[in-house]
């Protein structure tokens, strides 16, 4: 299991949550946050039952909620609030954002859809 961020953080204006460990700081978007919740309305109820999310370009984090000693509730600015983010989640979003990013952009491309809202 992994430790709980020794601070967590949201720069204000940025767009970024940021998580403070020993090892070092990570920033992740609000928009990576939000597109790979952890959530059963993002990850579905099974493999090949993903959801994936579009037009969360401009999404914002309203609210982070402790949930016991083992997370934190994510509450967006277009109704999610939905799923929780363990500290083992956060910490391979942290460690694992690159490959992660890269791939959803590839699902995004393939599926014809966009970053931006739909207008």
């Amino acid at each position: 299991m992994s430790p709980a961020p020794k601070r967590v953080t949201v720069k204000a204006g940025s767009g970024l949550l940021c998580l403070e460990y020993d090892d070092g700081e990570f920033e992740l978007s609000f928009e990576f946050l939000r597109v790979h919740s952890p959530s059963a309305e993002v990850r579905g109820h099974g493999r090949g039952s993903e959801v994936l999310q579009s037009g969360k370009k401009y999404v914002v984090l309203e609210g982070i909620e402790p949930v016991g000693n083992y997370g934190l509730k994510l509450i967006f600015n277009d109704g999610h609030d939905s799923g929780i983010y363990t500290w083992d989640i956060l910490r391979d979003y942290a460690l694992n954002q690159d490959v992660l990013w890269h791939t959803y952009l590839e699902k995004l491309a393939q599926a014809g859809q966009a970053r931006e809202p739909h207008s």
